[in-house]
């Protein structure tokens, strides 16, 4: 049991702000209640005097294996497009992952996601050439961490039907005994065959699909020419918009048709403005799509308020959005997790900030403190499921400086890989 003495709590569905003590429960989906005592059985006190409390954030779809992309050489090719992009950068990137960088990658992201606020993380993982038991090592670098985790390995047919077969596999071996998603790469790279063993898959494990949609026009494009159908007319009938676990990462290239789709759906919908700008692939438009749209990062960072807010400025010119939406956004995570019953982002995750305001904060305002104020260097303290992993911002649960060394070792491994 954790006390946050003197805590001004900021209940994050009603933004009312409460001044009380804080009784943390340890433990997966633990409670945490209020009193005016300070007199407890608490093992742990943390003084939270001028400070703010609040639900710790979680992450709408990552990708663990680009951690180690940051400083990386130039590609062997100039990227012309996406596809070449995805091409001459991602795919050459994730075929030259070993166990030690998957580790390092993981290790590193689950560290980040922990000092940005987030204690759940919804991971969509591409290793090629290292497939079988990635997301095990994944899982446990995360469980190291101390932060709670939603798995799943990119199945694709661009790599050969055999590498197919082996992301079916290690999902299922995954699904037996994780909470997990079934993922795909995307329309473009899947076969109807490699699709319909998913589907089988979604099924059998009562999981949903996580895949990248429409993130680009190739990808509709390779879907009329080759199935004479949208994207999401042809994920609509294997039955993958049928499942509330089900996420849809980027949905950019939509008609009105897809669009009346979607939100008549029981599907999530994953908005990731940052990579859409740097791969130049256009710009999320909310029309129409109802209001399942959470936020995640794409791999690009592990920092949610920071993904908040490009949403919010970006979408002042390309989307219609305000304080109250770029918010809902950001906690709509939340009910997909509760929504679809999966363990570890209860009450007793939590996020104590130092946020040195020049203006007053309240109920009222706090929107506006969301937007223009509050960002990851005010996250002073992070619980998950009831334990510190983050105090005084510092690493509680693992060694922040030998994380780092490891990080860098496998990266220089990595770029020197990339260039064969």
């Amino acid at each position: 049991m954790i006390l946050l003495k003197n805590a001004t709590y900021i209940d994050w569905k009603t933004l009312k702000f409460l001044n009380t003590n804080i009784l943390v429960e340890e433990g997966l989906n633990g409670k945490i209640s209020f009193t005016n005592s300070e007199n407890s059985n608490a093992s742990k006190v943390i003084d939270c005097q001028g400070k703010l409390v609040t639900k710790s954030f979680a992450v709408g779809h990552h990708h663990v294996y680009s951690a180690l992309s940051r400083g990386m050489g130039s590609p062997k090719k100039n990227p012309e497009n996406f596809y070449e992009i995805l091409q001459y950068i991602w795919w050459t990137l994730d075929k030259s992952l070993d166990k030690e960088m998957i580790e390092a990658s993981a290790l590193y992201t689950a560290m980040a996601c922990a000092k940005a606020g987030s204690t759940f993380v919804i991971d969509h993982h591409a290793s090629p050439n290292y497939i079988n038991g990635s997301l095990e090592i994944i899982a446990n670098a995360f469980d190291k961490v101390g932060i709670s985790h939603l798995l799943c390995y990119e199945i694709t047919d661009r790599d050969g039907l055999d590498k197919a077969e082996k992301g079916l596999a290690e999902t299922e071996k995954y699904l037996q005994s994780n909470q997990g998603l079934v993922g795909l790469h995307a329309s473009f790279t899947v076969g109807d065959e490699t699709m319909k063993k998913a589907v089988n898959l979604m099924q059998k494990y009562n999981s949903g699909f996580h895949i990248h949609v429409a993130e680009g026009k190739y990808d509709q494009e390779h879907c009329q020419n080759h199935h004479n159908k949208s994207v999401i007319e042809r994920l609509n009938n294997f039955g993958a918009l049928d499942s509330s676990k089900s996420i849809l990462v980027h949905c950019l290239h939509l008609n009105d048709k897809e669009r009346k789709l979607v939100s008549q759906s029981k599907a999530y919908i994953v908005q990731n403005m940052e990579s859409n700008l740097n791969n130049n692939v256009g710009y999320f438009n909310s029309k129409g799509l109802g209001k399942n749209i959470m936020l995640g990062t794409d791999g690009m960072h592990s920092d949610m308020l920071q993904s908040a807010k490009s949403a919010f400025f970006v979408g002042q010119g390309f989307d219609t959005i305000d304080f109250s939406s770029v918010y809902e956004r950001f906690r709509k995570v939340h009910e997909y997790i509760a929504l679809n019953q999966f363990d570890g982002d209860g009450e007793n995750n939590l996020v104590i900030l130092d946020y040195d305001s020049p203006t007053p904060i309240n109920q009222d305002n706090f929107l506006g403190h969301f937007v223009f104020g509050i960002n990851s260097n005010h996250i002073n303290d992070v619980i998950s499921n009831g334990k510190i992993i983050v105090k005084g911002r510092k690493m509680q649960t693992v060694n922040e400086s030998e994380i780092l060394e490891f990080s860098k070792e496998q990266s220089v491994r990595l770029w020197e890989k990339m260039k064969n």
